[in-house]
């Protein structure tokens, strides 16, 4: 399954702000509030247990039509059938991990200036994270990037691979940020940390397309 070419929500289900027995649960969530992909993010979590969990999103993902993506761990991403692997700037060549999971499975990469946006469009990045563009409890001590660089971003890099900006982004800066020359975000803590998931991540996906 591909990134569709209208997609504009990224959503991550992250272990981070979500206990193990609520993942199944807050990604049928965020599906139905209408992402058009869905991440999971397990950062220092044992293998077994993302691999368990895993394996109850994916299907939701399959029913929904939209990709699932596993945060790391290429291998693994392969072994359960997932549609792609998202990796940082410290995991390695995007070839390497080619190598790994195959021509089919898509490969996200993120980066954190217009310098390394270049880069992973050059080394065959199937789709691009940029930021954050503001400072974030998601990815603590990582300083924010701001908003100059996205028009520019979106010119050289979205304009030919899906390009999602990432990092404090909420319904109180979203027309800011799409007004920057943003066309497409990862919501993070604002939706997983919503009273009504659904209805947060529709009220967002409902802006960005007014926006």
């Amino acid at each position: 399954m591909k990134i569709r070419a209208d997609a504009r929500l990224y959503g991550i289900v992250d272990f981070g702000y979500v206990a193990e027995d609520a993942m199944e649960k807050v990604a049928a969530d965020l599906l139905a509030g209408g992402v058009d992909i869905l991440q999971l993010r397990a950062k220092g979590i044992p293998l077994e247990t993302v691999s368990s969990v895993a394996v109850k999103i994916i299907p939701l993902c399959r029913m929904a039509g939209v990709p699932f993506i596993l945060n790391d761990h290429p291998e693994l991403a392969a072994e359960l059938g997932a549609d792609g692997v998202h990796i940082g700037q410290d995991d390695g060549a995007i070839y390497e991990v080619r190598s790994k999971i195959g021509a089919d499975m898509i490969i996200g990469r993120s980066t954190h200036s217009l310098a390394q946006a270049r880069q992973a469009l050059a080394d065959g990045a199937d789709y691009i994270g940029f930021g954050p563009l503001f400072p974030t409890p998601t990815k603590a001590g990582r300083p924010a990037i701001g908003l100059g660089d996205i028009a520019e971003m979106e010119r050289e890099v979205g304009s030919k691979v899906p390009a999602f900006c990432i990092g404090g982004i909420k319904p109180e800066n979203l027309a800011e940020i799409i007004a920057s020359g943003a066309r497409r975000c990862v919501v993070v803590s604002h939706l997983l940390t919503a009273p009504d998931i659904s209805a947060a991540t529709f009220a967002v996906k409902s802006a960005m397309l007014r926006l």
